[in-house]
Order: C-alpha cells, then sequence, then structure tokens
C-alpha cells in the first residue's frame, strides 16, 4: 500500500469547502445557463460538436441570436470554438460542464414527469 488514498470518483477529487472564488465562479456558470437558450445550446453540445447553423437549427433559435449565445459561453470558457474549413465548430471546454447540463436536465425531467428521485 502506498498511503496515497485515490479518489473514489471523478468528483471525490474537488471535495473540499469552497471558498468566494470558488462560489463566485459558479454562481457565474449557473447565470449563464440561467437562460434557457443558452442551456439548450450547452446540453447539445452535451452530444458533441457542432455548428452554428446546427445549433440553430436544433434549438429553433435565429442564426444571429445562437451565435451571441455562444460567444457569451465562449468569452466564459464554458464552450471553446475550432474552424474547421470555412465552418466555425463549437464544442464543450470539460467534463464537468457536460455531467452538470446532463444533472440539471435529468432534475427537470424528475419535476416535469413526477417521477421518482434517486441517487
Amino acid at each position: 500500500m502506498s498511503g496515497r488514498q485515490e479518489p473514489s470518483t471523478a468528483s471525490d477529487a474537488h471535495q473540499h469547502t469552497p471558498g468566494v472564488r470558488e462560489l463566485a465562479a459558479a454562481a457565474s456558470v449557473f447565470a449563464l445557463l440561467s437562460d434557457p437558450t443558452r442551456l439548450h445550446l450547452v446540453w447539445l453540445l452535451t452530444h458533441g460538436e457542432s455548428d452554428v447553423t446546427a445549433l440553430a437549427a436544433a434549438c429553433g433559435a435565429a442564426r444571429p441570436a445562437v451565435s451571441q449565445h455562444l460567444a457569451k459561453l465562449r468569452l466564459a470558457e464554458l464552450v471553446q470554438s475550432r474552424k474547421d474549413g470555412r465552418r466555425v465548430v463549437y464544442a464543450l471546454s470539460d467534463g464537468h460542464l457536460r455531467r452538470l447540463v446532463v444533472e440539471a436536465i435529468s432534475h427537470a425531467d424528475h419535476q416535469v414527469t413526477g417521477r421518482p428521485w434517486h441517487d
């Protein structure tokens, strides 16, 4: 035995009492995700990268509005972009955000459908 204890799950790696900076950063993420269109865009990106045209079609928003939402998300470093020929392709920046959004949508599904809560 090495004496070093490995975290049991990926989320255990960050289990500590958050400070003011962590709380402010987390609140900023929640503020950005409080807009239903931005939340929808991030949820769509949990399934893989996509361009503005496909995201606009999938969420039913106008292309310029989607571009503005993605710009805010990119400035906050929640999404990243890369050029693919003439297209700009967007992806989530990290797995923490992916899991956060999937859990939030799953939580909402239970609220809306009345399915029993679980761990």
